[in-house]
């Protein structure tokens, strides 16, 4: 749905891709504070010689000292405590205060966000259960628009062996017009099968492993907590796979569905919309063309 061809099996790690990236800059650090003590070598021997130079010019002239100390002499002191505040800032403050720092208290904050949701949910339930049959109802009560957004053949494929069997460019961009700047839940494998996080949403990511942390996605095992998570946030999108598509239909009010027009060998597939609970609001036709292979609808449908 979101242009990715990209497969599950070969996606890097989270945990390498971070350490990757934080080797390099590591090495640009380092790289920058070896030419600033390069140049402080060869500026301070230009300094002696320039100094030494104009003595010999004119002896008679009277060199400028501040407590007893030629000029030259402070410039090279200012700009080696310069020299060794650039080797502490590379050495302790980036290595101790760096990325996994950052990421430490990113998750913290985050942890205290999901913690408070969860115990002023306690003190809900407990005041006010409901019966589980009602969960989804409690969700869908809430002035939100749920949305499922989608790409699916005529027989609801969404995929195989874990990428897209197609190729939309007009849907790519019709999917970033319609989640930028909202919240996108999502499984896991999804979440890999990205080539990067997309640019200007906030990522939720839902996974059965408890052990599973990514820096750019706040973690859930649930689609309530992933609801929940979504915060003030009015329309949050849940785009995928198919396993989080089956849990998120019960608490989603409209679907954005692509039916692209073809059958395709697939692992993965949409759940049938059923057509008592469902009504199409919206459909827009667009046919083949050079960037097209396959002709297809976009669909809206609303919860009845």
């Amino acid at each position: 749905m979101f242009g990715s061809n990209k497969k599950v099996g070969t996606a890097i790690d989270p945990d390498q891709k971070e350490m990757i990236e934080n080797a390099r800059l590591r090495i640009k650090q380092k790289r920058g504070l070896f030419t600033h003590f390069v140049l402080f070598l060869l500026g301070s021997v230009a300094l002696i010689v320039a100094s030494q130079f104009l003595i010999k010019q004119d002896a008679t002239q009277e060199i400028p000292q501040l407590l007893g100390i030629e000029w030259w002499v402070w410039v090279i002191m200012i700009w080696f405590l310069i020299l060794v505040y650039h080797a502490f800032n590379v050495f302790i403050t980036k290595r101790i205060l760096g990325p996994e720092w950052e990421k430490r208290q990113y998750e913290k904050l985050v942890q205290k966000q999901l913690d408070k949701v969860k115990q002023l949910q306690v003190k809900v339930d407990k005041n006010h259960p409901l019966p589980e049959s009602r969960k989804a109802d409690k969700i869908l009560s809430a002035p939100k628009t749920i949305t499922m957004i989608a790409a699916a053949g005529e027989n609801n494929e969404l995929g195989n062996d874990g990428g897209i069997v197609w190729h939309l460019p007009d849907d790519f961009k019709r999917f970033k017009a319609l989640t930028s700047g909202h919240h996108i839940i999502m499984g896991r494998k999804t979440f890999e099968s990205l080539d990067g996080p997309l640019p200007n949403r906030t990522h939720i990511v839902i996974t059965r492993d408890k052990n599973y942390k990514s820096a750019d996605a706040i973690i859930v095992h649930d689609m309530e907590t992933a609801l929940a998570a979504v915060g003030a946030e009015k329309k949050p999108f849940i785009i995928g796979g198919g396993e989080i598509y089956k849990l998120g239909m019960s608490y989603a009010n409209k679907i954005e569905l692509t039916r692209v027009h073809g059958t395709f060998k697939a692992d993965a597939y949409f759940p049938a919309i059923d057509q008592s609970q469902w009504k199409l609001v919206s459909s827009e036709s667009h046919g083949i063309d050079e960037k097209h292979k396959y002709a297809f609808d976009y669909e809206t449908w609303e919860r009845v």
